[in-house]
């Protein structure tokens, strides 16, 4: 599935880091970065959390709220926050169902290895809840300056 600019994002409701439900029609008349990333605590996607998280006043100041995904459980989420002081939500994905919404979960080439994986991608959500942006090419040290 491939989606477009302009299109109404999908819903969905999975688990926030403590395991309560989180729907992203909840935040229907705020703008949302939902962001993916492949795993908690490795380097790229520290470094893409940690610049959301050292400029996260100047999205809130711009009216974002930022969900970050992957398919870590709740508990590695925890940690994660924990460990990075994350001032923002992230939402496990351990069955995948969210990523197969979005197209983020594909074939993957490392190495020479195939295997499926999260693609890094950021959705920029509006207050109606169609997609405003699609950040494909993210750069994880400069990424709240690709959103603002």
């Amino acid at each position: 599935m491939s989606l477009t600019i302009g299109q109404e994002a999908p819903d969905f409701t999975s688990k926030d880091q403590h395991g309560n439900p989180i729907t992203l029609s909840e935040f229907r008349g705020k703008k949302v970065v939902l962001y993916f990333y492949p795993k908690d605590s490795t380097p790229g996607c520290t470094a893409q959390a940690c610049n959301l998280r050292d400029h996260h006043q100047e999205l809130t100041d711009a009216g974002y709220v930022v969900l970050g995904i992957s398919p870590d459980s709740e508990k590695r989420h925890q940690n994660f926050i924990n460990k990075n002081e994350l001032p923002f939500t992230l939402i496990s994905d351990e069955d995948k169902s969210v990523h197969e919404l979005y197209g983020t979960w594909q074939l993957k080439k490392f190495m020479g290895k195939e295997y499926m994986g999260t693609v890094r991608t950021t959705f920029i959500i509006d207050e109606q809840g169609n997609i405003e942006n699609i950040i494909e090419k993210v750069k994880t040290k400069d990424h709240t300056a690709q959103i603002l």
